[in-house]
């Protein structure tokens, strides 16, 4: 697959974006052009909506490299003359571009057998529910275990060109959060005969920005967010239910535990106080990506000595990432890729540089074949 392919494959992904569990016109269109490949040294299986491809190398030491192939439920806003064919959902995360990549990776593996055995990894919905602990717990890659793994991860902020990464912690502890009160509903002539669950929500919205300012130590990063609050029917019926969605993230695993400890207790309060009874969702809940420090200073070093793209520290981030279950069972670390975008990550504007697609394919080619098997 030459770079011509890799950047037209992306283009007919970014097409047809699919949300976790639902990639069924993604996993056909890359089997299609797995097919294509020469086939003597690869094998191919599927799970759920996801593939892996093994490549056989000179040893049985196996790398493998992972590419998380869902979209998000957005409706895009670019003007991209590829833009999102399926409403209510758009790649804002880059893994149209993380596919294309791999799949230029693989393209060029299936042509020269490698050293070690590589195995490529195209998992299903790391936005949700996440499919990296499934594939772990149903032991999918039983047969194909693998001995290290990498991914990327675009990077808006950074220019085209641009890789970072860093030993230990890169992204935080994530977790899902949706509450929903349910309380007596009435008419607004009558407040005294109903409990408001748009007041007992919007005192939980304010209540729960105290968490971070006066429970959290404040050397120890943590973030909780909320992005939805919903509630009632007509603005003169008082709201029998509210629901409220958001994220927490946090640096550190005892820190998520005394949010959560938190908002279980604001909860209470709020039932009592407001006679009303409140459940608690955490959602899809992703372990922090913490870098194996050997195998991330061996990727800097190499990374550093390549004319083709500059290297620069990161820090640690906010973001959620379930490639951190891989991590925590084989040794491996992920890096940004700069993409250089005027609009973030679940942007519906985000417009990556496809420029970054073939240094990517460059970069990890080179830094494959110059891993040994052990």
């Amino acid at each position: 697959m030459n770079t011509l392919d890799s950047l037209s494959l992306r283009r007919n992904l970014h097409q047809i974006p699919e949300i976790g569990f639902q990639e069924v016109k993604t996993q056909q269109l890359l089997l299609e052009m797995i097919a294509e490949m020469n086939q003597t040294y690869l094998q191919v299986k599927t799970w759920r909506t996801g593939i892996f491809v093994r490549v056989e190398g000179k040893s049985t030491y196996t790398i493998a490299y992972r590419a998380d192939m869902d979209g998000l439920p957005l409706n895009e806003k670019t003007d991209l003359p590829f833009k999102s064919t399926h409403q209510g959902a758009m790649h804002a995360c880059g893994h149209d571009l993380h596919m294309a990549i791999a799949m230029g990776i693989l393209s060029h593996f299936s042509e020269e057998q490698p050293d070690c055995t590589l195995l490529f990894i195209f998992q299903p919905a790391e936005e949700g529910p996440g499919g990296a602990k499934p594939i772990l717990e149903e032991d999918a890659l039983a047969d194909w275990t693998p001995d290290e793994i990498y991914a990327l991860h675009i990077d808006p902020n950074l220019p085209v060109g641009t890789i970072s990464t860093k030993p230990g912690l890169l992204f935080a502890n994530t977790s899902e959060l949706f509450i929903d009160f349910k309380g007596q509903g009435g008419h607004a002539a009558y407040p005294h005969t109903a409990n408001d669950m748009v007041v007992a929500a919007a005192h939980f919205v304010t209540q729960i920005q105290t968490i971070i300012s006066r429970n959290i130590d404040p050397l120890d990063s943590a973030v909780v967010t909320i992005g939805v609050i919903a509630g009632g029917t007509k603005q003169n019926v008082i709201a029998e239910h509210a629901r409220v969605e958001g994220t927490i993230r946090t640096l550190s695993i005892n820190s998520m535990e005394k949010v959560k400890e938190r908002i279980e207790s604001l909860i209470k309060g709020l039932e009592l106080g407001f006679q009303c009874t409140a459940k608690i969702d955490y959602g899809a809940n992703y372990c922090e990506v913490y870098n194996d420090p050997k195998l991330t200073e061996s990727f800097q070093s190499f990374t550093e000595k390549q004319e083709n793209v500059s290297f620069v520290q990161a820090k640690e981030a906010m973001t959620g990432e379930d490639f951190g279950y891989f991590l925590r069972e084989i040794p491996g670390m992920m890096f940004w890729l700069g993409v250089d975008s005027d609009f973030g990550l679940h942007d519906q504007r985000l417009n990556p540089k496809e420029e970054a697609m073939p240094l990517a394919i460059t970069h990890m080619v080179s830094f494959l074949k110059n891993k040994k098997g052990n």
